[in-house]
């Protein structure tokens, strides 16, 4: 599976990403907004379980490579994740943190978005986030999302969940 965009290609994980991944995962900046950084087990779990859902659905998150160099800067695509009770497709992202602010994140999400809409059935499409995560949240209103959501989350303490339907997302094309 591949997806290009002006800058950037999304292609599916191989174990060979490990080391550009685990550099992402188990940055404490870059994780601040989940319970901890990622050790080396969990990244290799990580890589697994889109490996898995490649599979099993036929997408997962996809490592985000410059088109450019071909350096392997983050991944974004799409999972099934638990929304205040509810498996709902979301799209996730991580950028490496010296990628910051370079639209990058928004652009795969942007891809990611249309890829949902053009390839699957779904009628809307998430992002969830803790409350603290600016970044986040401000990607998914940067491709069309609205908050749709608070609520109280373990995990997160309050998390945010933003969304687009289709609808919205046709009209976003013309």
């Amino acid at each position: 599976m591949t997806i290009e965009t002006e800058r950037l290609i999304l292609r599916n994980y191989t174990m060979d990403d490990f080391d550009a991944l685990f550099e992402i995962m188990s940055d404490a900046e870059t994780m601040k907004h989940y319970p901890a950084p990622f050790d080396e087990e969990r990244t290799r779990g990580w890589i697994q379980w889109n490996l898995e859902n490649y599979e099993k659905y036929g997408w997962g998150l996809w490592a985000v490579v410059l088109k450019e160099t071909g350096e392997f800067i983050g991944d974004c695509g799409i999972t099934l994740q638990n929304i205040d009770g509810e498996q709902l497709p979301e799209i996730g992202y991580h950028i490496h943190k010296k990628y910051w602010r370079r639209g990058f994140a928004k652009e795969a999400a942007r891809a990611v978005r249309d890829w949902v809409f053009q390839n699957t059935k779904y009628d809307a499409i998430y992002s969830y986030m803790k409350y603290t995560n600016v970044a986040s949240y401000s990607t998914a209103l940067a491709n069309g999302m609205k908050k749709v959501k608070e609520y109280p989350d373990p995990k997160n303490e309050v998390s945010y969940a933003y969304a687009i339907t289709r609808k919205e997302w046709e009209e976003l094309k013309k």
